[in-house]
Parts: structure tokens; C-alpha cells; sequence
């Protein structure tokens, strides 16, 4: 990596910009972004950056935690060169740089009533297996880190690939996909203001919480029941 380049990226932002995180469940807030940077992406927990001089690249910062920040560049590494994914140029002390990628995330695609082709989930269906092949786990993969450009589909957001258990989104996303989008908005594209996304995401998360917790009370009972049968 560039010298000069990683200079701009270190003293020229890294070092002046401040993420702040009201909810853990939301974006961070971006505050004091120098000229000639643009923020063009935000998380739970990191930016992400990119600059005019370098149009190619995206440059992802975190708020903390950087042993994560390691893992999420071993996962770059094991899913290599796929065109769904991103690559990983460089590793800093607390940003990675990072081949950006360009389209609509499929979120903003429902808000803005633009029309989410099937290859579209076609193409992350395959990337997501892929990841899986690579000895991954494709873990918190939703509408908000999945994008679109030109009918083909990319997956934006790798960083907790390395975790382990099961995580339902992306699969709740292709039932609602199949089941009621394209038998409606697909058909009749309009917009829906984020306030309506943002309840159902929030709705969403209250009711996966609540089954969850629903689950682990009947195995615990279904546990104390056995228990005093065997005693």
C-alpha cells in the first residue's frame, strides 16, 4: 500500500473524525468528517469512508474493539477473490482499506421503490454458500449490508463471519422476498418511508428476541421435567 495514501487515510482521517454510539442496535453517529472525505456507509459499530483521489477504494473505521477488526480481515483473506465480495488491501491499527463497492443497498432500494431483481438474491444466495465453503459462517447478513448495481448482487458486510451459531435475517429476508414482495412491491414499486423500515426492523428484532426467549423457557422446563422424572 501507497505511502502517501495511507498518510492521507491515518493523519488526514483516521485521526479527525469521532464515532459516536447512542443505541448499540444502531448506526454509529459520524461527527467532524474532513474535506475531501466522504462518509458513504455507517454501522453499529464502524464508517465507512471514501476520498475523490481514490474512487476504488473505501476505507472502513471502528469505534473500538479491535481484535474484531483482525478477524474481519481473516475473513477477507479465506473468501479471497469473488466478485460478490469486497477485497482487503490493508490492515491498519484500527481501519481497514477496502475495494468499495458500488450499487444500493437493498434497504434504501425498498425506500426508494426501486424494483430488487431475483438474481439480485439469486447472486447472494450463491456468495453466502461460497462463504460457507471457505470454512465461514455467514452471520448478521440483512437488507442494510447487501447491495445491488446493474441486476447482480454483493454482499458489503463480512465482519461477523467468524462467529459461530445460526443467524436467521438473510433467510427471514428471502421468505418475506418470495412470499409478499414480489407479489406486491415488485410489481407496484413505491416508496416506503424509512420511519415505516425502521419499525418493522425494530418489530422484527422485538419479535425474533421474544420467540427466543419463548424457546429457551420451554427447553428449560422441558429440562426440569426430565430432571425430576429421572429422580
Amino acid at each position: 500500500m501507497d505511502g502517501q495514501l495511507l498518510k492521507m487515510i491515518e493523519e488526514g482521517l483516521v485521526e479527525k473524525i469521532l464515532l459516536e454510539s447512542k443505541n448499540p442496535h444502531d448506526p454509529v453517529i459520524v461527527k467532524n468528517i474532513p474535506d475531501g472525505w466522504k462518509c458513504i456507509g455507517t454501522g453499529n459499530y464502524a464508517a465507512v469512508f471514501s476520498h475523490a483521489t481514490c474512487p476504488g477504494l473505501a476505507v472502513k473505521v471502528i469505534r473500538e474493539n479491535t481484535e474484531d477488526l483482525k478477524k474481519e480481515a481473516k475473513v477477507y483473506k479465506q473468501l479471497g477473490d469473488h466478485p460478490a465480495y469486497s477485497k482487503c488491501f490493508y490492515h491498519g491499527p484500527n481501519y481497514l482499506v477496502l475495494k468499495k463497492l458500488k450499487g444500493i443497498t437493498l434497504y434504501d432500494a425498498i425506500a426508494k421503490g426501486i424494483r430488487i431483481p431475483a438474481s439480485v438474491i439469486g447472486d447472494i444466495n450463491e456468495a453466502l454458500l461460497f462463504a460457507r465453503k471457505s470454512g465461514l459462517n455467514p452471520y448478521d447478513v440483512h437488507a442494510k449490508n447487501v447491495m445491488m448495481k446493474d441486476g447482480r448482487g454483493y454482499v458489503v458486510d463480512v465482519s461477523d463471519f467468524y462467529k459461530e451459531g445460526k443467524d436467521e435475517k438473510w433467510d427471514d429476508f428471502v421468505k418475506a422476498y418470495q412470499k409478499i414482495y414480489l407479489k406486491t412491491l415488485y410489481k407496484h414499486p413505491v416508496k416506503i418511508p424509512y420511519k415505516v423500515l425502521n419499525f418493522i426492523r425494530h418489530a422484527y428484532r422485538f419479535y425474533k428476541n421474544l420467540k427466543h426467549k419463548r424457546s429457551q423457557k420451554r427447553k428449560h422446563a422441558s429440562n426440569l421435567s426430565a430432571y425430576h422424572r429421572q429422580n
